[in-house]
Order: C-alpha cells, then sequence, then structure tokens
C-alpha cells in the first residue's frame, strides 16, 4: 500500500498538497452540504429532503437500491441537474473537483488515443489552448503505470476492455489532483483483479486527505474498504459510520421502500423549481 501511494504523490508532484491537506483533516471541515435537498423528474422525486454532509478528507460509499438516487445525487452535487428545493453547498474549487461518471454514460467510439484521453486531465490547469509540456506528457505515462498499463498510450480507448478503460479514467483522475473526488460505480463490469487495483488507488487518494465519494452496489466492499456510508432510498435510510448505517434493520429498511415505488403515482404537487 505505502509504494503505491508513494507512486502516486511521484505522479502528480503534490507533496506539500498532501501535507496541508493533512493539517485540514483535524479540524473536520465540511465539503459537501446537503439541507433539505430534493430533486424529481416530472414531478416524482429521485431525491426526497436529503440533509447531511460530507466532511474533508473523509472516504464515503453512497449505497442503496436501483433507481435510489445515488447517480442523481452526484450529478446535483456537479450542478448537472437543477434542484427543485432545499440546497447544496460544495466548498472545494470546481476546478479541484474530479468526476468519474458510469462507463455506460460514455463515448468510447470516438477515435482518442489513451494519452490523449489521459491528457483531458489537464483540462482545468491547461485550458483548450494550453500547451501540454513534455514534463506533463510525462506525468501522464507515470499516471499510465501506476494503474498497471505500460505501454498503453498509443491504443484507441475503443479497443480497451472494460476494465483496462476503467484504468485508464483513474490515470486521468491522478493527473486532476483533485481535492473532491466523485467515483459513480467505478468497479462496475470490471473483473476482480482490476477492481482490487483500483481500490488501493482509492485507498491511497483518500490517506492523502482527499474527500472520495463512490457510488457502490457491493456490500462487502463497502463494509471492508468505506469507513462512512450514505444508504439512499431517495430518503435518507442512514449516514456515518458504515458499521451502524449497513445492518440488517437499514437494509430491509432500503429495499422495503424501493418495493414500494411507484412510478405512476399522482405526480406531487408541491414540487417548486428554485435551482
Amino acid at each position: 500500500m505505502a509504494s503505491l501511494a508513494a507512486r502516486i504523490d511521484n505522479i502528480a508532484g503534490y507533496s506539500c498538497a498532501v501535507v496541508e491537506r493533512a493539517m485540514g483533516i483535524g479540524r473536520r471541515v465540511t465539503v459537501v452540504r446537503l439541507d433539505d435537498l430534493t430533486v424529481a423528474f416530472r414531478r416524482h422525486p429521485a431525491l426526497h429532503h436529503i440533509s447531511g454532509q460530507f466532511r474533508q478528507g473523509s472516504l464515503t460509499a453512497v449505497t442503496g437500491p436501483n433507481g435510489a438516487g445515488k447517480s442523481t445525487l452526484f450529478k446535483t452535487i456537479l450542478s448537472l441537474l437543477p434542484r427543485n428545493s432545499g440546497s447544496v453547498s460544495v466548498a472545494a474549487d470546481r476546478k479541484r473537483i474530479a468526476y468519474l461518471p458510469q462507463q455506460s454514460e460514455i463515448e468510447r467510439s470516438f477515435p482518442i488515443l489513451v494519452r490523449d484521453c489521459i491528457l483531458l486531465g489537464y483540462w482545468q490547469q491547461t485550458g483548450p489552448f494550453g500547451t501540454i509540456s513534455s514534463a506533463l506528457i510525462k506525468r501522464a505515462e507515470s499516471a499510465l503505470n501506476a494503474v498497471g498499463l505500460q505501454g498503453f498510450s498509443r491504443r484507441l480507448i475503443g479497443s480497451l476492455s472494460a476494465g483496462q478503460f476503467q484504468r485508464v479514467l483513474f490515470a486521468r483522475i491522478l493527473l486532476q489532483d483533485a481535492d473532491l473526488i466523485l467515483l459513480d460505480e467505478p468497479f462496475n463490469a470490471i473483473d476482480s483483479k482490476t477492481t482490487i487495483e483500483l481500490l488501493r488507488i482509492v485507498i491511497a487518494l483518500h490517506q492523502e486527505g482527499r474527500t472520495v465519494i463512490a457510488v457502490l452496489h457491493d456490500h462487502a466492499q463497502v463494509r471492508s474498504h468505506f469507513p462512512q456510508t450514505l444508504l439512499l432510498a431517495r430518503n435518507v435510510i442512514a449516514w456515518g459510520e458504515t458499521a451502524m448505517v449497513m445492518t440488517d434493520d437499514h437494509l430491509r429498511q432500503a429495499k422495503a421502500m424501493a418495493e414500494a415505488w411507484d412510478e405512476n403515482a399522482p405526480l406531487c404537487e408541491t414540487m417548486i423549481t428554485t435551482a
């Protein structure tokens, strides 16, 4: 584990930033605050009166049944979806947020090389017309090495397996050097070896003081690797220490709420768009 963290430190060159973040962890600064957040599609709530906070340097799993609002939560935090009521406060600078969407949302048929895909991690730093220096390219190659894709830089992303492409996306996140990292189903549909290696990177990023929030379905992964958990079923079922959240009773509550959802129910007439 230490060797992996050292490799990642060398890639991004942020040893000083790590010290600064570590100093902030003790203050338990709130990075994302949700206050009575409701998000609806056609006046059917996808998230209903959500309140809580993600602390700086925390490692949190967001889990719950299909349709529980997990991806909706991420997109609302990123202002990609409008709120209907309530508020979302994000303390992190927009340029210091990294987002890994589900693979199904990414168009892989576009003919782009692995190296160029990873170099997009510098977008916030260089802008659309900035120069990618030889030093930045070298760091990108080092990021590829860190995720186990040595020699893949000239391959098209469309030629990669799901697991290989996920490694590419993780390499791009390493270059972003973000304070807040949102991972939407980062281990879905990839092999166990890749999952283990990417989990190690997630843990290394957390150990550097970064705030990491991941949508997960695998309860064993949640219990084994994530100290904090938000259990969603459109409403908050439980939020806090994983051992206190992932109880049989809470999981039964989430399942029962999901089974009771009726997409043909009458519209909620109280929904008022405030975004």
